[in-house]
């Protein structure tokens, strides 16, 4: 194993996943009810598979819902009223293509990815909802489908950290194609049910046009949320030339530090979506209280 990917900042392991735990939920703002498990206090009619009620039908109700029973044993139409559909499924997907395996601070993008992930995963499944795992990485994606509880928190950490793994070996031995954000959100459409979240977590480095339409062919039936991880400006780095080899194996020699960094903003725009923005050189106590604030505040 290369000691070189052992190091802080650019390993994952699953304990400092797991101790985020405290850390997203300390960061918290005051609860707020919402539509999931557990915060209504009586059953909701709506569109779900469960029957909350039976009762007379009246025009307008549609035929479909015919409670075929009730209406042979009375002689008059009733039809079912469903129960609303409060289970909360959120796909988890993170960005390891080699891009991602970048970092001028604290860590790399793709740690840095990996652990705003986690924090908004444990914010979640400590809410009800169930989560899963779709690692972008080279070849076959790692998928972890979506559980709740801790016990499925704690599989999609076994999976961000195998992933990560993965893709780093891969970036060292230069072996092997690179993937395609694209292509692995393609399988998305299959592994979370229609009315459920996805939530990426990427720098959307080069994917242009193709991005924005499956990012749409998703939306038709699941929302999608975008968490767009950076890296600390280069204009904080000393001035001088710095050399730098692109994706096609040229050499190249980059300018850097000149001038000062503008102040960065915290909300991006991708695929003509609004994006958090999320700095990888940043505490991550710091980045905790930045996504309790984006989801309080509706910016995600």
């Amino acid at each position: 194993m290369n000691p070189a990917l052992q190091c802080p900042g650019v390993a994952l392991t699953a304990a400092e996943l797991i101790g985020l735990r405290a850390v997203a939920l300390n960061a918290r703002s005051e609860p707020v009810l919402a539509a999931l498990p557990g915060g209504f206090a009586t059953r909701r009619k709506g569109h779900g598979q469960e029957v909350a009620d039976i009762r007379e039908y009246v025009d307008g109700d549609d035929i479909r819902h015919l409670d075929r029973g009730t209406t042979a044993r009375t002689g008059q139409l009733h039809v079912r009223q469903f129960q609303e559909e409060r289970d909360r499924v959120t796909l988890l997907v993170a960005d390891f293509r080699p891009a991602m395996h970048w970092g001028l601070g604290r860590a790399f993008r793709s740690v840095a990815a990996a652990e705003v992930l986690s924090l908004v995963g444990w914010r979640l499944v400590e809410e009800g909802a169930r989560v899963g795992l779709l690692a972008v990485v080279p070849g076959d994606p790692v998928v972890v489908p979506a559980r709740g509880r801790t016990r499925g928190m704690l599989r999609v950490i076994g999976g961000l950290v195998r992933a990560h793994q993965q893709s780093l070996e891969h970036a060292a031995s230069r072996t092997g194609a690179d993937a395609s954000l694209v292509g692995a959100l393609r399988r998305a459409d299959r592994l979370c049910p229609p009315g459920s979240e996805i939530l990426i977590a990427s720098g959307f480095d080069g994917e242009g046009q193709d991005l924005t339409e499956q990012l749409n062919a998703l939306d038709r039936r699941r929302h999608t949320r975008l968490i767009m991880v950076s890296d600390a400006d280069p204009a904080r780095l000393p001035a001088g030339g710095y050399p730098v080899r692109t994706s096609d194996g040229r050499r190249l020699r980059l300018m850097l530090g000149q001038g000062t960094a503008p102040t960065p903003s915290h909300e991006e725009t991708v695929a003509g979506r609004r994006a958090l923005r999320i700095d990888a050189a940043e505490p991550v106590a710091k980045t905790a209280q930045r996504v309790a604030g984006a989801f309080a505040g509706g910016i995600l």
